[in-house]
């Protein structure tokens, strides 16, 4: 058997998302603030003759060749003429259609890992424009930490180091279409958004001064597709969430917690309405290896 590399790739959540204005090709521009969470999918990377994934586990797709692992993969390969193989399993845990950045983070973590197995020697800058041919959320799963990120998602603003603070993830409901839930995003109705407060808060680490809802314009069209959204927010406010909202484009729900036990005892509660239920917490870094 030949070298391994295994990765735990992390979710992450929005604690704010606005939507600032749109390119002439179509695409929005955002300015969101994002943290990585405990949250994961494990990635194990082993040298091989040829390219081969499989996959197992929450959301798995049926045809490897779908995944964003497997993109990421050929992407460095073309970008580097590298000729290696490599075997890849991905075990799927963050929930798929959430919001929650899993594919993004799996594609990531490929980058990352097959950069240092394969030997290929990109830089973080260089495998960041990489992940965003991938993905919108690939340049930040990449960086991690508390950040602002804005454009298309390539533009990241390190803020240093976020809190870390406990979490209930819930997805209440099937996943949704982020191409879908921009196509029926309108102006009128964005919230407020908050992420200067919000990240005022964040960078004194002070839970207290966390607004209860920092704000995500996506949420109201998200909500209205999907009213079990805004049940399971209330639900997280029932069971004394200090701040619930929902994370991307959704369908995830999260709630953060003054105390481990608490984010412990609402998930246990939660998770007998809806399975997928995690308690999890906010970290700072966007992978993590085994050590061997």
């Amino acid at each position: 058997m030949g070298n391994t590399l295994t990765i735990h790739a992390r979710a992450k959540i929005n604690w704010t998302l606005d939507i600032v204005g749109c390119r002439a090709d179509g695409y929005h521009l955002m300015d969101m603030l994002m943290q990585p969470i405990s949250l994961h999918d494990t990635l194990t990377l082993c040298e091989a003759d040829s390219l081969t994934l499989t996959c197992e586990g929450n959301g798995a797709p049926a045809e490897a060749r779908s995944n964003l692992v497997w993109r990421a993969a050929k992407a460095l390969q073309a970008a580097t003429g590298c000729a290696h193989g490599v075997d890849m399993r991905l075990i799927k845990r963050v929930p798929v259609g959430s919001g929650l950045g899993g594919g993004s983070a799996d594609a990531a973590a490929a980058l990352h890992g097959l950069n240092r197995l394969w030997g290929t020697g990109l830089s973080q800058e260089r495998l960041e424009k990489i992940g965003l041919e991938i993905g919108a959320d690939v340049p930040f799963c990449l960086r991690g930490g508390l950040c602002r990120v804005q454009g298309i998602g390539e533009k990241l603003l390190p803020q240093g180091e976020g809190p870390v603070w406990p979490l209930v993830v819930v997805q209440p409901c099937d996943g949704l279409s982020t191409v879908e839930i921009f196509r029926r995003w309108q102006a009128r109705e964005k919230p407020p958004v908050r992420t200067d407060e919000t990240l005022r808060a964040l960078l004194s680490h002070e839970l207290s001064l966390l607004p209860g809802r920092p704000g995500n314009s996506l949420e109201a069209v998200s909500a209205a597709l999907r009213p079990e959204i805004g049940e399971a927010e209330e639900a997280l406010r029932a069971l004394d969430a200090v701040c619930a909202q929902m994370s991307g484009s959704g369908s995830a729900v999260y709630g953060v917690f003054a105390e481990a036990g608490q984010a412990e005892l609402a998930a246990s509660a939660l998770s007998q309405r809806w399975p997928k239920t995690f308690a999890c917490a906010t970290v700072n870094t966007p992978f993590e290896y085994d050590q061997l």
